[in-house]
């Protein structure tokens, strides 16, 4: 790679880098509280908190995992945006509303004040902090991959880089600054993506170089087994879905901020802005997965297609270099706002349920045991598939916290031993699916299908022992149950 090209990129990456910092410093100023830390005092409006969602939903398998699939394996892959972004549509009928006037600043509090269980709190902290990391450890890969990519630095580079702007911010500012970080890189990365793919389309235009999509495309789903039958790409297809629709009304990073605002009807408002937001950012890194089957196929690495393209299209004068820094700046924008909100959703819970009460200074330690961990983590495995980790993190997400909030928000017999025994049965099943898949091999046939796309069995079975051990132990359904779910489901100006 030419050396004025590294310089454009790197000077792109060092401005994000630094316009994080300086807002997370000035977040030291204005976050004095506990409640300024965890929800940003319930202050955040609906414009602000759901282009906040948008930077931090919008990660490393958003930016560069999906344009990566779409180079590899053809239009078939749109499954993962469409699970993605319609993820929120449930959010927005469900959870958003009731969840904000639950009155709780994390999903254990949420638990406890439902049904009433200590044990249970503990059991949903582990779940929280074993998301979070799954979560954390793409983003992190993304960002070593993303430096080596269009500098030439070492990969460990960019994943402590990341690790050590996040901790940093996080812990000095808390969900107030990163609120306004993650809103402003939300259009940061819209605009990375938008600008260069207007020239990429103009000079496709111009060479004529041949069709975006032609009747070649992989017209399959075999891409999620790596082969198989038919049969297998269908139920692995259907899995996905079910992961990545349900899996997003589980995931810790994007329900705390829900918490951030001031009711249930801004709750609300704010998820609708988020789907409009999501579903035009996911335009654009279909259409650079498409130009890149005509201009990089065979790529070494797919998911380097996003960094690699303005280059090779537009070549090494002034503009290429430009729109590349622009996507390379794009790209860390996306790794440091979800970093930033996984951190802080870990960091809270830790801070309120392993190392204290939830003081400021239990925050601020607890950032740093939260950053730390996945930075090992992704130092220590190299080339992980990031699209299919987020994949699995949404599988479990799915496989726990969404039969939780949906039981728990719309049926009053639920019980805590219900919900315990269907988080560990399906939970547990797809934690130990995520930890086979990336440390196993998984092979080929039913039983890979079965261990890499989990979720068509694995929810279903936390729905059906959450009922039926409730059912089973009706005695423990709390005695105030009645008066949570009015709190939950009332305007907030008759509770």
């Amino acid at each position: 790679m030419g050396g004025a090209r590294v310089s454009w990129a790197l000077a792109g990456i060092v401005l994000v880098t630094l316009v994080t910092l300086v807002i997370g410093f000035y977040g030291l100023r204005v976050a004095r509280t506990t409640s300024d830390l965890l929800v940003a005092s319930r202050s955040v409006s609906p414009r602000w908190n759901a282009a906040a969602i948008g930077g931090e939903y919008l990660s490393a398998a958003s930016f560069l995992g999906i344009a990566g699939l779409v180079l590899s394996y053809g239009l078939d892959v749109l499954w993962y945006p469409i699970g993605f972004a319609a993820g929120y549509l449930a959010l927005l009928l469900f959870v958003a509303g009731p969840l904000r006037r639950s009155g709780a600043f994390t999903l254990p509090d949420f638990c406890e004040l439902r049904l009433g269980s200590r044990k249970l709190r503990r059991l949903v902290t582990a779940f929280v902090v074993f998301i979070g990391w799954l979560y954390l450890l793409p983003q992190l890969q993304g960002a070593g991959l993303t430096l080596r990519t269009v500098t030439g630095a070492p990969y460990w580079a960019g994943v402590v880089l990341v690790a050590a702007v996040v901790t940093g911010s996080v812990a000095l500012g808390g969900m107030r600054s990163i609120t306004f970080v993650q809103a402003f890189q939300y259009w940061l990365k819209l605009t990375a993506l938008a600008v260069p793919v207007v020239f990429l389309l103009l000079r496709w235009r111009s060479s004529g170089s041949g069709a975006l999509v032609t009747p070649e495309s992989p017209v399959g789903t075999e891409w999620l087994l790596g082969g198989g039958t038919p049969a297998q790409g269908l139920f692995g297809t259907y899995s996905l879905l079910i992961a990545t629709f349900l899996g997003t009304m589980g995931l810790p990073h994007v329900l705390v901020r829900f918490y951030t605002n001031p009711d249930g009807r801004a709750a609300r408002r704010t998820t609708l802005g988020v789907l409009g937001l999501v579903g035009v950012f996911y335009l654009f890194p279909t259409i650079y997965g498409l130009l890149g089957r005509i201009y990089t196929p065979g790529l070494a690495t797919p998911d380097a297609v996003v960094l690699v393209l303005p280059g090779v299209v537009l070549g090494d004068g002034p503009l290429g270099q430009a729109l590349g820094a622009l996507v390379a700046a794009g790209a860390f924008a996306a790794f440091l706002s979800t970093s930033s909100g996984l951190l802080t959703s870990v960091a809270g819970v830790l801070s309120t349920d392993v190392l204290g009460r939830g003081s400021v200074r239990d925050f601020r330690w607890s950032a740093v045991i939260a950053g730390l961990v996945p930075a090992v983590l992704a130092l220590s495995v190299d080339g992980v598939d990031v699209s299919r980790v987020v994949g699995l993190a949404f599988a479990v997400a799915a496989a726990t916290f969404c039969p939780l909030l949906l039981l728990g928000i719309w049926w009053r017999g639920l019980t805590d031993a219900g919900a315990a025994a269907g988080m560990i049965a399906g939970g547990g099943a797809a934690a130990g699916a995520v930890v086979f898949t990336v440390f196993g091999d998984p092979g080929h046939g039913w039983l890979a299908v079965l261990v890499t796309q989990p979720a068509a069995w694995t929810v279903p079975m936390a729905f059906a022992v959450m009922v039926l051990v409730s059912l089973a132990t009706r005695r423990r359904v709390p005695a105030a149950v009645g008066r949570m779910l009015l709190r939950l489901h009332a305007p907030e100006s008759l509770v």
